[in-house]
């Protein structure tokens, strides 16, 4: 059984107009990503929502859990925006599926040339491998808890709480 990729949105997708110079959506970058990164592993990319984080509500998030729920894989990548990662986390982590769930995203679009996105989401395709059940954040080369992780907003790194 392979791993589920669910596309949530995020910087992570993100595309610029040079036009109005504004970020915006057009389509996921996860099958390019995952053709240059030779990926031999199976898996099914599934667009959920291509939403910037700040905008996702808890709609937004009980339909993430649904996915979640009632997709047959037992390894999940949910890409996501920085902003409010930690609080979908929680969502999922409260909900105690007996699954292994990551959630990975970007500062910098992968459309940049220099996002930070191609990294996180080769360490989220890892840790799904290797995690027991749970649900984790995998960002700068770390996996933290559900439960204790935040992003540090000065730094832009996400960090243990406590």
């Amino acid at each position: 059984m392979g791993i589920l990729i669910l596309i949530t949105g995020g910087t992570f997708d993100k595309e610029y107009d040079e036009i109005n110079g504004t970020l915006y959506f057009k389509e996921t970058h996860l099958p390019e990503m995952m053709k240059l990164g030779r990926c031999t592993i199976p898996v099914e990319v599934r667009t959920a929502m291509m939403i910037d984080s700040l905008e996702m509500t808890d709609k937004d998030r009980n339909l993430i859990l649904e996915i979640c729920k009632t997709c047959e894989e037992e390894a999940i990548i949910i890409t996501h925006g920085t902003d409010t990662m930690a609080v979908t986390a929680k969502k999922l982590g409260e909900a105690a599926l007996k699954k292994t769930i990551v959630l990975t995203g970007a500062m910098i679009p992968y459309k940049f040339g220099s996002s930070d996105g191609f990294f996180n989401l080769g360490s989220a395709l890892a840790f799904a491998q290797s995690l027991p059940n749970g649900v984790y954040v995998a960002m700068n080369g770390r996996y933290f808890n559900w439960n204790n992780v935040k992003k540090n907003r000065e730094t832009g790194i996400f960090e243990e709480m406590g």
